[in-house]
């Protein structure tokens, strides 16, 4: 579970009780569950809170190539997690948002770049005062190229920026879970609701 000062903060966040959502593995049909337009990629990645994740992506990135933008669960082994399960920090499931964008107007490194700028990818499961394995910070690539970017980004951060001390995991994307309803643009539909302080853009130069 998170820490004490997060529990206080967190106390707005209601529990699910209705019926999971889930997106089936991802598919080329237009009319299968979790299908993106032609042409689109997803980007996933984990950073703490899901909502700050999500909530940045879409204010910066909003008619910059940014399609659309969910908060769910990956990476652990419960089959058909709830929030409740995975606050509990032993589903091995992370928070995480997944980004459907156009390739021609933004590109998967620039995703993470802004990806390494928005929250501390130096803190081991733990965002601010979230603590836990449900806040680690981790790029889930979805194909080859997706993997050799994030390795090379990675590295480039890692010597650049955070001097030798990124832990963010680097790992294939496997089922992903979209989170229940009311997660999703929480920020938007709740502007004071609560907001990880490690979520803010760091100004750091261009990678070289």
């Amino acid at each position: 579970m998170s820490g004490f000062p997060s529990f206080i903060a967190r106390l707005a966040r209601p529990f699910a009780q209705s019926t999971r959502l889930s997106v089936a593995p991802e598919s080329s049909s237009s009319s299968a569950p979790g299908a993106i337009p032609e042409g689109a990629q997803r980007c996933t990645v984990a950073a703490g809170c899901f909502w700050g994740t999500e909530h940045l992506y879409r204010r910066h990135f909003a008619g910059k190539g940014l399609l659309d933008a969910k908060v769910g669960y990956i990476g652990g082994d419960l089959t058909d997690p709830t929030y409740r399960a995975v606050c509990g920090g032993k589903t091995g499931h992370a928070e995480a948002a997944q980004i459907i964008f156009d390739p021609e107007k933004v590109t998967y490194r620039q995703l993470l770049e802004f990806f390494y700028k928005m929250h501390d990818p130096t803190t081991l499961n733990a965002q601010g005062p979230d603590t836990g394995p449900q806040y680690r910070s981790a790029i889930y690539f979805h194909d080859a190229e997706q993997e050799k970017v994030a390795r090379e980004v990675t590295r480039q951060v890692n010597e650049q920026w955070w001097k030798g001390r990124v832990v963010t995991e680097l790992a294939p994307a496997g089922r992903w879970w979209t989170a229940e309803e009311y997660h999703q643009e929480y920020l938007d539909k709740n502007p004071a609701g609560y907001e990880c302080p490690s979520h803010f853009l760091r100004p750091f130069p261009p990678l070289q």
